[in-house]
């Protein structure tokens, strides 16, 4: 049996290295845990590692990046071959830019993903050691190849005739550079579909930049999406490249676009139209040459009729619009579809692929899937790891209505319903898929109800976990 692979953390966060130290724990990595930037040669001095995780912000400077890129320095003169993956906070683009460019080979923004950081982990680690026994480029080649697959080609096998042809219309129009609006219901996977066209495109080569329009903060608005130089306001103590800088030449994906406010679609509108914008606090004119993709499980339509969205801008991204079923649509796929999250979490988990039982396979048919393919992905996984003899039969499943374990879920506290047996957390999510429920999905007026901005209400619910897609 292979030795343990060893990963050291500096962070000066107590709170993420315990999460992470559990975490990687879990998935059997050796875990050595820094908090002071000062003690990395002294770690990696006293003992071998397969990978850093780096923060990039520490307490003598919370915001450049200037440590991280400083550590950085350190471990490649150290250990050229050694990874390093940055950590940094949600938005701090050019922070992950310069991380790059100093040699991280990949980065992971906080709060993380699990099952992305797992995956970064492990394949950092496989071409890490690829290199050092010789067989870097054969092995890199390899490893990158099936991840690719793994994410792209494979979701798109397909039987239903609705998605052959819609799969059809994007192999149409990837080649070329027009705008396309995804529009499908919450768990269809339009970034998915998104991350496919640029994929078939021929600027798969360049950056492909997602944004959550409607997670960032209305009053930093420009300076998200364009960037400012130093000094441009009171926190602007260094140059910041905007998302419409970093996906030139590639694709910026604006997700959640229903849900932008007004007040910025008119900003977003005039780089759609003239292609060029500044800085905040610069004037200089910089023009962009990026593809747009957009997505919203919003009806459009709808919110021009009612003042809530610009026709101008719904006609500049809505050149080509693309539908995606929801899943009860897809009858055909709904196999096809599980299979493939059978073998993915079983690789993952490491165990046999299981198979389904024929209950369990009419099952799934005779589930109306409000969560769509996002719903049948998690019970997937949870079937993989409760069945027993290599089979999943209907129980396995807890799906909803089904005699068997049901799924532990955090329902919304209903009137005269005690909540002190719930934590701070279950009772946050409850109350915010209360207000989703009561609104019907509307998560601008939730967030209106609870008295929060769009922006509070977004990263709660990226927080808490809870679906806005």
């Amino acid at each position: 049996m292979d030795e343990k692979k060893r990963i050291l953390i500096i962070d000066d966060d107590t709170g993420i290295l315990s999460s992470l130290e559990l975490l990687l724990r879990m998935e059997g990595y050796d875990v050595t845990l820094e908090t002071q930037a000062s003690q990395l040669m002294r770690h990696l001095t006293s003992k071998p590692f397969d990978l850093v995780l780096m923060d990039m912000n520490f307490q003598n400077d919370t915001t450049s990046g200037k440590e991280g890129l400083q550590l950085l320095d350190e471990l490649k003169k150290f250990d050229d071959c050694l990874p390093a993956v940055a950590m940094t906070g949600w938005g701090s683009v050019d922070i992950i830019v310069n991380a790059m460019r100093a040699g991280a080979a990949d980065f992971i923004q906080k709060p993380w993903d699990n099952e992305r950081l797992l995956s970064i982990v492990q394949q950092q680690i496989e071409l890490s050691r690829a290199r050092r026994s010789g067989n870097c480029l054969r092995e890199e080649n390899k490893l990158l190849k099936r991840a690719r697959d793994d994410d792209m080609d494979s979701e798109w096998v397909v039987q239903s005739r609705s998605m052959q042809q819609l799969l059809n219309m994007v192999q149409a129009v990837s080649g070329t550079d027009t705008s396309i609006l995804i529009l499908g219901e919450n768990g269809t996977g339009k970034s998915l579909l998104a991350r496919h066209i640029h994929h078939l495109s021929s600027r798969k080569d360049n950056s492909l930049v997602e944004v959550n329009t409607g997670c960032i903060n209305e009053h930093l608005f420009e300076s998200e999406m364009f960037g400012h130089v130093k000094g441009a306001f009171t926190d602007a103590r260094e140059n910041r490249i905007g998302r419409f800088e970093l996906a030139d030449k590639g694709t910026l994906f604006l997700d959640e676009i229903g849900n932008l406010p007004l007040s910025q679609q008119v900003k977003l509108l005039r780089v759609l139209e003239e292609r060029q914008f500044e800085r905040v606090g610069s004037s200089r004119t910089q023009k962009t040459n990026c593809r747009i993709i957009a997505a919203t499980n919003a009806d459009l339509e709808k919110a021009v009729a009612n003042g809530a969205f610009r026709q101008d801008l719904l006609y500049r991204l809505n050149v080509i619009q693309l539908h995606l079923p929801a899943l009860r649509d897809r009858q055909e796929d709904i196999e096809i579809l599980a299979e493939r999250f059978l073998m993915r979490f079983a690789r993952k988990y490491n165990k046999p692929v299981p198979q389904l039982s024929r209950p369990a396979i009419q099952g799934l048919h005779d589930y109306t899937w409000p969560g769509n393919i996002r719903e049948l992905s998690h019970l997937i996984e949870r079937a993989v790891l409760l069945c027993r003899n290599n089979r999943i039969d209907i129980e396995d499943l807890c799906l909803p209505g089904n005699v068997g374990m049901e799924p532990r879920r955090v329902e919304p506290v209903t009137e005269g319903e005690s909540a002190d047996s719930m934590t701070l957390a279950e009772v946050e999510k409850s109350l915010l898929l209360k207000r989703l429920h009561q609104y019907e999905g509307n998560a601008i007026k939730a967030a209106d109800s609870l008295g929060l901005s769009r922006s509070a209400f977004y990263r709660r619910l990226d927080k808490l976990k809870i679906s806005h897609e």
